[in-house]
């Protein structure tokens, strides 16, 4: 393999579709684990395995694969009661949408959308629009 770990992650986040927002728009269990994933700690496996493959999916479950994460920690972190059949449910269209990337790290488009809403609260409460 003669691309690293990084660089294949960074063809992912080069290549990224601002839809994938819309599985955000409506769920609310959703924007609490993206939430929660983003003060996740995330590591790289320090031995990676081989992917199966050189296709898009075969890299992008590869680069899953060779990342570790809390399951317990993310639970806890995004509020949620859930089992692990029931994380398991629910991050698997985060991941499989290209929203959590699996460095801790979050879709743009998702971040910038969630910044908006955050930005909207505010407004709401203040009654002040926001300055453009």
């Amino acid at each position: 393999m003669s691309e690293t770990y990084a660089e294949r992650l960074g063809q992912f986040k080069r290549s990224e579709k601002p839809e994938v927002v819309l599985l955000l728009a409506d769920n609310p269990d959703g924007v609490k684990l993206v939430l929660a994933w983003g003060n996740m700690e995330v590591k790289r496996q320090r031995s990676l395995t081989e992917p199966r493959g050189e296709g898009e999916a075969d890299i992008w479950e590869w680069l899953w694969e060779n990342s570790t994460f809390s399951r317990t920690e993310l639970i806890k972190k995004s509020g949620l009661r859930l089992t692990d059949a029931g994380l398991e449910s629910k991050l698997r269209p985060l991941i499989g949408n290209r929203i959590l990337y699996p460095d801790g790290t979050v879709n743009s488009f998702v971040q910038r959308y969630l910044r908006e809403r955050v930005l909207r609260l505010f407004e709401a409460r203040t009654g002040k629009p926001k300055e453009r």
